[in-house]
């Protein structure tokens, strides 16, 4: 492989290391950028080197445990890089509910204007697609999500709301996204859902990571109780889903 089709490493302080593929996005797609920021990522975790191992936007930072093994992982990493990428990541097809338009989704009739679509067909296209979350970020469990049809690419809100509610369901330039928890932002909000992104208490914390896929599916009302959350342990496997009751963490409205 190339020199130019190589990432970058840099230290960050005195044991942290990153890596950096943020010149790369002419080379090779988004996604598979991250398929392989996250193939790195489980394999390095499996040493038991690293205090922490985060993803992110075309970067990957390791945090040691001991800054003498820096080195050593510098030419891991870039051999590593080097190697065939893998195909797919095992992870979880998360189906999710959400209550489009009305207060839930307010911006849901600025959007389909701006597209020259009906509210319906915004609603449309937003559910028809499976999204591969690509890396957690902002605040704990939200989930940047590829895949969004370029028909809803939308400029996000000149002025940003000081406060969004829960499980709003926006769409930001090229993404679309999930707010876990009560939060600014400039995302244009369609829809909400009742589905609890991030739990302190529970062992993972996040309900989503770095491979899972989602796809919103529209409902009438967040607080049916009939709602349930489609989870596949492997996408690779045929076995039944398991199926989990979505939480009905919040019943705010919008302000």
């Amino acid at each position: 492989m190339s020199d130019e089709l190589q990432p970058k490493l840099f230290l960050l302080g005195e044991k942290a290391l990153v890596l950096d593929c943020a010149g790369l996005s002419g080379s090779s797609s988004k996604l598979e950028i991250q398929r392989q920021i996250w193939h790195i990522a489980d394999i390095c975790r499996a040493s038991g080197d690293f205090d922490d191992i985060v993803p992110g936007n075309n970067n990957l930072t390791f945090f040691f445990k001991d800054s003498k093994k820096i080195p050593f992982w510098i030419k891991q990493i870039n051999t590593l890089w080097s190697n065939k990428r893998p195909q797919d990541k095992p992870g979880k097809l998360i189906q999710i509910p959400v209550q489009y338009g009305g207060e839930y989704g307010p911006d849901l009739n600025a959007v389909a204007e701006y597209h020259k679509l009906t509210a319906q067909e915004v609603i449309a296209i937003h559910t028809s697609t499976q999204y591969n979350v690509l890396f957690l970020g902002f605040q704990p469990g939200f989930p940047y999500l590829d895949g969004l049809d370029e028909r809803l690419f939308t400029p996000r809100l000149a002025t940003p709301r000081l406060s969004i509610p829960a499980g709003s369901v926006g769409i930001g330039g090229e993404q679309t996204g999930i707010y876990p928890t009560r939060s600014p932002g400039g995302w244009q909000l369609i829809g909400r859902s009742s589905l609890a992104l991030f739990d302190a208490t529970s062992e993972h914390g996040a309900l989503l990571a770095p491979g899972d896929r989602v796809q919103f599916v529209s409902v009438l009302s967040i607080s049916e109780p009939s709602i349930s959350v489609q989870v596949i342990s492997d996408l690779s496997s045929p076995k039944q889903p398991i199926l989990k009751p979505a939480k009905a963490s919040h019943k705010e409205s919008s302000r």
